[in-house]
């Protein structure tokens, strides 16, 4: 299946050594890649039917010093859905006056929600079939952008009902914070203040910290597979969803 890399963070920043080392990962996850940055209300998105280990687009991620404060990635491993450019994560839809980002690891086998207002898939997978669902149950839910608790709640509500078809390991922002919800594997970090040298699991690379951050900077880091060696990684609970704001995890 595919793989999820997530960052929030307390002030914008780069996510170029996380990136790294997610893409190459690609090796194994060849049918495609995306990346999407918040900055303020606007939204990057940078994706590509190619491989990240040779799309020249993921290149210009892993050398371009974009900051945000939440970021999602996904490298595929097709399970439905042809290899396509609107088959690729995250997808993007716009609610509330809010741009949305979502990105979906796992196979929900005979996932056809009825679809029924303004969200409606452009490709064929399983995966944008429930971001539209959510985003139009969110949408029935709540008459205008309600508070990050609020929303927690409602999608504590939602996700098991999507995971009931299958794994459901998924990553969604709308800028202000970073939803994540285990079926199967996630882990996160937090990394702050003081700050370490960390090295990566799948490249000889290593970032001392300390010298590239001020002691009020702290940002969290989900993955489906923690990309580093030396730090500690906390693994999700299968069920479980968490919502990241400012750099960490909010409690329940």
């Amino acid at each position: 299946m595919c793989q999820l890399l997530g960052m929030n963070g307390n002030t914008p920043t780069d996510i170029v050594f996380s990136f790294t080392g997610f893409s190459t990962r690609a090796e194994e996850h060849q049918d495609g890649f995306g990346i999407a940055f918040f900055e303020g209300a606007g939204l990057r998105l940078f994706v590509d039917a190619q491989s990240a280990r040779h799309s020249p687009v993921a290149d210009l991620v892993r050398h371009y010093p974009i900051h945000s404060n939440n970021v999602i990635a996904h490298i595929r491993k097709a399970t439905q859905g042809r290899i396509a450019l609107e088959n690729t994560h995250p997808f993007v839809r716009e609610l509330w006056g809010r741009y949305w980002a979502f990105a979906h690891n796992g196979n929900l086998t005979g996932y056809a929600p009825r679809l029924h207002a303004s969200f409606h898939p452009v490709g064929d997978t399983d995966s944008e079939r429930a971001f539209c669902w959510l985003m139009q149950e969110l949408a029935k839910a709540h008459a205008s952008l309600p508070p990050v608790a609020e929303l927690t709640a409602t999608l504590r509500e939602l996700a098991p009902q999507v995971a009931a078809h299958g794994s459901f390991n998924f990553m969604l922002s709308h800028g202000e914070a970073l939803w994540a919800h285990c079926s199967t594997r996630l882990s996160y970090l937090v990394r702050q203040h003081p700050f370490q040298e960390a090295r990566l699991q799948d490249e000889d690379i290593s970032v001392d910290f300390a010298r590239l951050t001020t002691p009020s900077d702290r940002v969290a880091v989900i993955v489906t597979e923690p990309l580093t060696r030396d730090e500690a990684w906390v693994a999700f609970a299968p069920g479980e969803l968490k919502v990241f704001v400012a750099g960490e995890p909010l409690c329940a």
